[in-house]
């Protein structure tokens, strides 16, 4: 299983009127938090991009427990529990500066080949970089 953390901080352009969190915004840190684990891993996403492989969002599930709140360090939790092949799919925990789980959420993206539209598996430098997460 492949983790990583990223903090991410609220901006007033990123709340209501209330000063939480917009439901909407949840989705961009999702992708902050799975672009800079695919970072982590070694592995930018330009760099896919520029091998021809893109990876669109198929699915995205939204659990809100706690609203966030403006000028809050939120802390995402990322996990890939599945090794990944066509698809892939990362799973976010959310936490507010109170480390109160405040959000629960996971993404399903495809490789696609840019060049045909077509899905294709994972590229060969991703699969190299997560096997060792994945060894029994």
């Amino acid at each position: 299983m492949f983790e990583a953390e990223t903090k991410v901080r609220v901006r007033y352009a990123e709340t209501d009127q209330m000063g939480y969190v917009y439901y909407g915004n949840y989705a961009m840190y999702y992708e902050v938090a799975r672009v800079e684990a695919l970072r982590n891993l070694g592995l930018a996403y330009k760099a896919l991009e520029e091998m021809g492989v893109m990876m669109p969002v198929l699915e995205c599930k939204s659990n809100y427990l706690l609203p966030g709140k403006y000028d809050e360090l939120l802390l995402i939790k990322v996990k890939i529990a599945k090794f990944p092949a066509v698809k892939i799919v990362f799973e976010y925990e959310v936490f507010n500066e109170d480390n109160q789980l405040i959000n629960k959420g996971e993404t399903t993206l495809a490789f696609i080949n840019m060049k045909t539209g077509r899905p294709c598996r994972m590229p060969e430098v991703m699969k190299v970089l997560m096997e060792p997460f994945f060894e029994s």
